[in-house]
């Protein structure tokens, strides 16, 4: 089976019903082995529980039942720890100390890592991160060029440098712009707070243009000129020295697929900074990514000024304006400020309806205008409405009512046919039809709001309901039984 289909069982403690207590115990176990401090004993570990104020009433036999489990789900390797046995009865209880696991240590780790990050991106957008990639990527080249004729180890420590800061990059850059991306951002953006930080904001986002074009040329440079096909004795020497690393257990992992694996490497970084024939490059759409964000912010900085200019009073410039007017010399020249200031005032607007004619030769005035009806700029104009005419639809209303009525009538002769002395002993009853069950429980749910039990039916006469709560019985009807209390409705009155 692919790895990548491959159930993970080392996660269960995460959603497990007790994930407190799991990931409490896992996490200590993670900090032990941050501290150099493999093998942890229960006594240690049910000593720290009982330190936290939550964990107070834990109890010996329950930390071991789960340590147990846990081992079950290869978070933790058993040892057992023989040193301390004084007696046969100690020896046979198999004291057993701890060590968390490596697929533990590594989840612990990205739990860590997302409690720092929380719920919004962070990232950053890093000039140095550009310079030391080109710096580890420069001396990648110089060794080439000098036929690799140090130890492997050299070169595997370049290998990680190049790529620790192509990492960096990718994952910073991208972390940020989903930030500035970010629907939370965005909203902060349109109010006026974001005036304040509006100047750091592109200070911020312009060095880090500057310097990307400045760097990326030559990045772009070299990484042209060290292709795949130049880098294979380079790789040979990171195989070399992986070959070189003594391992107890059978590696799999063969030379080609070694190999196979820093071809791609490479492979990647090279098309994040020049692309493929399908496909832009990475550093190209960074560029743009970081251009419009400059420009949706000068955007929102614009429209917050506009509306700030919105709401501010005119009182100054009109009064600035009545000034120039009453300076003028004569008509003409206050014609002309009008003109400047208002715009004209007798413009002629010329409009035509769509597909008049398809002659592209035809002068707009050979047409016949279109005569538009201009509505009144007030909130209080309505148009007129004429009194539009109605159908009366009597013999309609007079169909459905006799219809209603008959339906009425059936039923309640069908009501009246479980009448026995003018009671209904819903015990007595066989099979009855839906609608009477409905009606008769309507009958008794309205008599229990009522004080004296007594309803008034839709059929024109009014029933007395007494329910005996101490003798259920069955209510049968076509579609199925209900369980219920006995009733007794009562006709006090037939009209």
């Amino acid at each position: 089976m692919d790895v990548t289909m491959k159930k993970i069982i080392e996660a269960s403690y995460l959603t497990a019903d007790s994930a407190a207590h799991y990931r409490t115990i896992l996490r200590y176990f993670y900090h032990q082995h941050e501290r150099m401090r493999d093998y942890i004993s229960p006594e240690e570990l049910l000593d720290y529980l009982r330190s936290i104020p939550v964990f107070l009433d834990y109890q010996e036999e329950q930390l071991h039942q789960q340590l147990a489990q846990l081992v079950k789900w290869n978070n933790l390797i058993a040892r057992q720890d023989m040193t301390n046995a004084k007696t046969i009865e100690e020896y046979k209880k198999k004291r057993f100390r701890y060590q968390c696991t490596p697929y533990t240590v590594e989840i612990e780790r990205m739990l860590v890592q997302l409690e720092k990050i929380g719920d919004t991106f962070q990232g950053s957008l890093e000039r140095s991160q550009f310079d030391r990639l080109l710096q580890a990527l420069t001396s990648l080249q110089t060794e080439i060029e000098h036929e690799l004729k140090k130890p492997a180890e050299e070169y595997m420590r370049i290998w990680e440098d190049v790529f620790r800061y192509f990492q960096s990059i990718r994952t910073s850059t991208a972390d940020y712009i989903a930030y500035i991306n970010s629907e939370q951002t965005d909203q902060r953006m349109q109010t006026e707070a974001f005036l304040v930080y509006k100047n750091q904001f592109t200070t911020y986002l312009r060095d880090f243009i500057v310097s990307l074009q400045k760097t990326s040329l030559q990045i772009q440079q070299l990484l042209t000129e060290l292709a795949t096909e130049k880098m294979q004795p380079y790789f040979q020497k990171l195989i070399d020295h992986r070959m070189s690393i003594p391992r107890l257990e059978d590696v799999s992992t063969s030379k080609e697929d070694w190999l196979l694996e820093y071809t791609e490497y490479w492979d990647s970084l090279r098309q994040w900074f020049l692309g493929s024939i399908h496909h832009q490059s990475e550093l190209d759409v960074l560029q743009w990514q970081t251009n419009e964000m400059i420009r949706r912010m000068t955007r929102y900085v614009q429209r917050i000024g506009e509306r700030q200019q919105h709401f501010r009073s005119r009182k100054k410039d009109y009064l600035q304006l009545a000034k120039w007017f009453g300076e003028s010399k004569n008509l003409s020249e206050a014609h002309k400020l009008s003109a400047v200031v208002f715009g004209s005032m007798t413009i002629k607007h010329l409009q035509l309806e769509e597909g008049t004619t398809e002659n592209l030769h035809v002068d707009p005035w050979d047409e016949t205008p279109t005569e538009l009806t201009i509505k009144p700029r007030t909130t209080r104009y309505r148009e007129k409405t004429k009194p539009g005419s109605f159908q009366a639809n009597d013999e309609k209303k007079r169909e459905q009512r006799k219809k209603y009525l008959e339906e009425r009538g059936q039923e309640k002769r069908i009501i009246e046919k479980y009448v026995t002395q003018g009671t209904i002993e819903l015990s007595s009853l066989s099979t009855v039809e839906p609608f009477v069950r409905k009606v008769l429980l309507g009958w008794i749910g309205k008599s229990m709001a009522s004080k004296d039990r007594i309803v008034k039916t839709d059929y024109g006469f009014h029933v007395k309901v007494k329910l005996k709560q101490d003798q259920m019985i069955t209510l049968k009807a076509e579609d199925g039984d209900l369980t219920m209390p006995n009733a007794t409705i009562v006709f006090e009155e037939i009209r």
